[in-house]
Parts: structure tokens; sequence; C-alpha cells
């Protein structure tokens, strides 16, 4: 993929430099952050024993005395990359916004190390990339990008890049307000009623994905060989089916929440070829 030598977005935060450790003692504090630990599949027991110890210190304080933290040549170029990348999804957005007589409002990129602070709740790197609606922010540990070509053979530039406009396309879905309607939604739904929901709903972010970068590449030529495949490999290997037999797991389709490696590679796919917003309806297509 061509990025080097391109435009860098200004928005976003890197809090990558900054690694003060926050005391945190009891009371709400202690017992709301072993609940987020338990959600993330954390042992919040270990956590609860070591704050009735006399307190623990956990997350990342940024800003704070513990001074600023050097980052690495590999991960300086990580931090580019995104910034590069963020910059063609808002060039491919506030033209696609204008075209329809509206106007674009850009996300936040923020850039962390090991855990954050966001106002979603805390979380951590094994959340993987994430956007939080309630402060417009996507939020991306780079070493994602790492784990992407190691762990989950999805190597390339276009890989990495899907993952951030993967997440800008929830970004849209909040601005056009359908992220609002799900949560709505979710107060009526069995659980299983909402999974299918959440599927519909990232499904349509990797179709915006494919449609941003196919804008990108026809406005910046950002394409190589290899790189599309690159890309499909990387929507593959993060389907729930995948994930859940690298965990050891049977594919359970009815616990599904983002969708089976065939349907976001469809998806994905679909948005990369054609650019075509129009044609991303997945809550109405009977056939995912």
């Amino acid at each position: 993929m061509r990025w080097q030598g391109r435009r860098e977005s200004e928005n976003v935060e890197d809090r990558r430099r900054s690694a003060a450790p926050v005391a945190v003692g009891g009371g709400i504090g202690v017992i709301l952050i072993a609940i987020i630990i338990a959600l993330l599949g954390g042992d919040p027991q270990q956590f609860l024993q070591q704050a009735n110890q006399g307190g623990v210190q956990v997350g990342v304080q940024e800003g704070g005395a513990g001074g600023e933290v050097q980052l690495s040549e590999a991960e300086e170029l990580r931090g580019q990359f995104a910034r590069v990348v963020l910059a063609d999804t808002e060039d491919v957005w506030n033209r696609i916004f204008a075209e329809q007589g509206r106007k674009y409002r850009e996300p936040t990129l923020v850039l962390f190390s090991g855990k954050v602070q966001s106002a979603c709740g805390m979380a951590d790197s094994a959340t993987g990339p994430f956007y939080c609606p309630a402060d417009s922010k996507l939020y991306l540990d780079t070493t994602f990008f790492v784990q992407l070509d190691k762990q989950l053979g999805a190597p390339g530039d276009l890989a990495c890049a899907y993952v951030i406009a993967h997440e800008v396309g929830h970004h849209i879905q909040n601005l056009l307000g359908t992220t609002d309607q799900l949560e709505k939604a979710r107060r009526t739904l069995s659980q299983v009623e909402y999974n299918d929901l959440s599927v519909r709903l990232e499904l349509q972010a990797d179709f915006l994905a494919g449609v941003c970068l196919h804008h990108a590449d026809r406005m910046k030529a950002i394409i190589e060989p290899g790189d599309v495949q690159d890309a499909l490999k990387a929507a593959a290997s993060i389907g729930d089916d995948e994930l859940q037999r690298r965990s050891g797991r049977v594919a359970r389709p009815e616990s599904f929440t983002h969708g089976s490696s065939e349907q976001r590679l469809k998806w994905f796919r679909l948005g990369l070829e054609t650019g075509d917003v129009t044609k991303g309806d997945t809550f109405s297509a009977r056939n995912l």
C-alpha cells in the first residue's frame, strides 16, 4: 500500500508516550474496575484481593508525572501510518457527505499502549480496536497490527488500513443514527435477536470500510498488487467462527456478534469493488 509521504490527520491523540500508573483505592471505583475486568475475560478476584491489601495500580495516567515514554522506530512508524490512513478516511467521507448535502464530522483516533480510558469505560489491548460513540473516538493499540500479522495471518498495510476504516465505519453509523436505533431496540429484544442486529451492524461497518478504501484508491492510487488479498484475509481472519475455533471452541452462530468469516469477506468485498454506499443495507438483507 502506498502511504508514505502523504497527508497525516491532525485528529489524533497519541497516548502511547505516557506511562505513569494510576493508584486505585477501595470503594465503587474498585468494583467498577472488577466488573470491567470480568467483561474483558480477566479474573476480577485477583484484582479485588490486591485492592483489599491496600490498593492497586492499574491503567495509564495520561500526561502524568511518570515522564514521556520513548517509542521505538517501529512504533513511530505505526503511528504515522495510522495518521495517514485516518487522513484518507477524512478525505473520502468529507467528499461523500458533501455530495449528499451533509457535513461530515471527523472522528478522533486515540493511539494507546496497554490500557486506555474512554467515555465507554476502561479497555485494554485484548479488547482490540474499537469505536466509542459516546465520545466519537476510535481507540487503537498499534501493536494490534503486529497481532494481525503474526497471530491472525493477515499481513500488509492494506489489512491494517481495513481495521481503521472499519472503526471509522462505526463512526459513520453513529453520525447517521444507526447506532442509536440499535441501542434503543436492545431493550426489547432477546439476546439472540440483539446478536443478529449486532452482526448486521458489524457487517455494514465492513462494507463501509470497503467503500472507503475503494474511493481512497480512486483518489490517491494507494493499492498495490497483493494488497487486496491481504485486506480480504484480514476481514476473514476476524470472523466470529474463526475466532471461536482459534480459542478451541465450537463455532456457535447464535452467539456471533460480528459475523462469520464468509459474511465479513462478502460485505467488505462488496464495498471495496463497488464503492456504492447504497448497496450496504445489511439490516434489510435476507441473505447475509
